[in-house]
């Protein structure tokens, strides 16, 4: 692709999420792309909502899972951008038509008080670097189709990646704790859709460790020049499989002793 490839590819997303009408997959307008045309696609996004006035918040890690890696056949996670107007807080209702096909994740939520970065960074690193650790959810949306109609084609990961890795808001649990007061192998969350139990997992699911999925996004995020930022967000990865969201959904995922997180969707 070139870069006016990925300044059109860019372009129709932000329409999209703008419209609320979603695209056609750009890995069937465009065959050949790869994992770096997709993270410059993100990249220009990332850049005109910079310009309009968006802020960086953080960032999130998806496909941590064996069970996603193997569902779109790659072997490494993703990750997106979180910006100031994706944050909502605990117990809100997210408007009607604010998104077009929202799903949710239960995820643990890094807060830094230090700057990280580097290709060398390590679990004590990040660690150190933490403030808080929260219960959290993600919300997901997509501004691509998920299956093309015509040719029965689903979306991959280059298409997944380009549109922002499927990020549109994060909810904090209101607990804080400190990063190494939990084995956060064993946080796990009970997920409910409407009173009834939806999904359930540990953290164990995101790389064996949470704090593992942070230390490959600073090792990542090295080979392009760039390092986390003290007071982001990281969402390390979700344990469970996404949960649809239609209208009318309420949302409570119970992370036991760490902690709550509600939303709804009217």
């Amino acid at each position: 692709m070139t870069p006016q490839d990925h300044a059109r590819a860019a372009d129709d997303l932000l329409r999209a999420e703008a419209t609320g009408q979603q695209i056609g997959l750009l890995t069937l307008r465009h065959p050949k792309m790869g994992m770096d045309d997709a993270y410059a696609i993100q990249n220009a996004i990332a850049a005109a909502k910079l310009a309009q006035g968006r802020r960086v918040i953080g960032w999130k890690i998806g496909l941590t899972s064996k069970a996603m890696q193997n569902a779109l056949n790659i072997d490494i996670p993703d990750s997106g951008i979180l910006f100031d107007d994706m944050a909502f807080e605990d117990g809100a209702t997210v408007p009607k038509g604010r998104f077009i096909q929202p799903r949710i994740e239960a995820e643990i939520a890094f807060v830094m008080k230090a700057p990280i970065g580097g290709g060398d960074v390590t679990r004590d690193d990040v660690l150190a670097a933490t403030d808080y650790v929260a219960p959290s959810i993600e919300i997901l949306d997509t501004r691509i189709t998920r299956t093309d109609a015509a040719t029965g084609k689903v979306r991959t990961v280059f298409d997944t990646i380009s549109d922002n890795a499927a990020n549109a808001g994060v909810v904090l649990g209101r607990q804080r704790h400190a990063p190494d007061a939990f084995d956060l192998r064993w946080v796990g969350a009970i997920t409910s859709r409407n009173g009834e139990v939806e999904e359930t997992g540990l953290g164990a699911g995101v790389l064996n460790d949470p704090v593992e999925s942070v230390v490959w996004l600073a090792r990542r995020m090295a080979q392009y020049g760039q390092s986390i930022a003290p007071g982001q967000i990281i969402l390390s990865g979700s344990f469970i499989r996404p949960v649809e969201c239609p209208a009318g959904t309420r949302i409570h995922a119970d992370f036991g002793s760490f902690g709550h997180v509600d939303l709804a969707f009217d």
